[in-house]
This record gives structure tokens, C-alpha cells and sequence, in this order.
């Protein structure tokens, strides 16, 4: 089984308040169909009123981060034995949340 990560930038999610609310629900429900289903494994969303850092690996810390890095919005990482599967859950998060989702599979590492 692999791991896959799906997510959208916040910048994706262009709803009235009204609509938010719904879409929390529906967005829920998913999340909480796949924990029945054995297939979550977390999610949430980066807090983005805290500045990321960069840390060095001379241990320094800096503002800068990686150009292109800049992670903002909501994702879950599920695991699932086929791509087809992750594409399915894809699509059921994107229909809740009423944008697009960027799907992703993680390397295997045997440590983990």
C-alpha cells in the first residue's frame, strides 16, 4: 500500500460563507468515510497566520524558504493499494470541497 497526499492551495476554495459552511460538512464527510474505511491517515491544513521558517543545516533559522515552497491551503494523506483508488478519493474531496485537487504519492521508505 502507498501513501498518497491530496491537496489544493487555500487560494482554490472561492465560496460565500454560506456556501463554506456546506462544503465544511461535505469535506467532513469524506474525511470521516475514510477513516471508516481504514484508509485515512491525517490531514488538516497549514496555518498560515504563522510564517514558515527556513532551518539550515548549519542549524541557523532564517525567513527565507525555498523558492516555489510557499505550502498554503488543506490536504490529507490516505493510504491506498492503487493510484485508481487515490484518484477516487481525489475526486470525492474535490467534488466536497468545490475546487481542484493536486494528488501525490510518497516514495516508499522501508524505515517508516
Amino acid at each position: 500500500m502507498s501513501k498518497y497526499l491530496i491537496s489544493f492551495p487555500s487560494e482554490a476554495m472561492v465560496l460565500t460563507d454560506e456556501e463554506l459552511e456546506v462544503v465544511s460538512a461535505e469535506a467532513h464527510a469524506v474525511i470521516e468515510e475514510a477513516k471508516a474505511a481504514g484508509v485515512y491517515v491525517f490531514g488538516g491544513g497549514i496555518e498560515e497566520q504563522v510564517d514558515p521558517v527556513l532551518v539550515s543545516a548549519d542549524g541557523s533559522v532564517s525567513s527565507d524558504i525555498y523558492p516555489g515552497s510557499d505550502l498554503r491551503g488543506g490536504f490529507t494523506v490516505l493510504e491506498l493499494p492503487t493510484r485508481a483508488d487515490a484518484i477516487e478519493w481525489a475526486r470525492k474531496l474535490a467534488v466536497s470541497c468545490r475546487c481542484s485537487q493536486e494528488l501525490r504519492e510518497f516514495m516508499y521508505d522501508p524505515a517508516s
